[in-house]
């Protein structure tokens, strides 16, 4: 399955027409994805992290620009034992910055870019007292590198790879 969508994906690429999409002061842009692989705690059975980003080109720096915005992003746990359910929840909410490189214009359709992050991680836990303390909110700094392949004007694929509620995210991006 993963090979098809894989290739999906691939074939829309190459056939898709080239739009001028390099990121740029005033831009904006949101970002939906679905997340693969956490360092969050818990075991068991673990739910698609799902994610949320906005982010706005705030001034040129080089031959690039630095985009402001904010994320928030969720997950969680059950685990089942002897009768009793243990659950975990994990919602990210911070504020971004990213550098996206524009020096790229022989393929303007790709924005590559790499930021940093610093959220606040709100853990939820129930189930035995056992864990209760084991588990606590706290601040979260995280690095991201990522891009987007722009299909038309405004709509693009990203995939990102760092820390937040996964270590790679995927999804579709909204320029506007």
């Amino acid at each position: 399955m993963k090979k098809v969508i894989f290739l999906a994906v691939m074939a829309v690429m190459a056939f898709s027409p080239i739009y001028a999409q390099q990121f740029s002061v005033g831009s904006n842009a949101v970002n939906l994805g679905i997340g693969f692989g956490t360092a969050l705690g818990g075991m068991g059975t673990g739910r698609p992290a799902i994610s949320a980003s906005f982010e706005r080109g705030i001034w040129e720096a080089g031959p690039g620009v630095i985009s402001l915005g904010g994320y928030i992003g969720n997950t969680g746990f059950t685990y089942k034992s002897g009768g009793e359910k243990y659950t975990w929840n994990y919602t990210i909410i911070g504020a971004r910055g990213a550098y996206h490189f524009t020096g790229l214009t022989s393929v303007p359709q790709f924005d590559p870019y790499g930021g940093a992050m610093v959220g606040y991680n709100i853990v939820s836990y129930s189930g035995s007292d056992e864990f209760s303390n084991a588990y606590g909110s706290a601040v979260e700094f995280s690095l991201f590198a990522g891009a987007r392949w722009f299909f038309t004007e405004n709509i693009a694929a990203f995939a990102e790879v760092g820390y937040g509620v996964s270590y790679l995210n995927a999804g579709i991006s909204f320029k506007f």
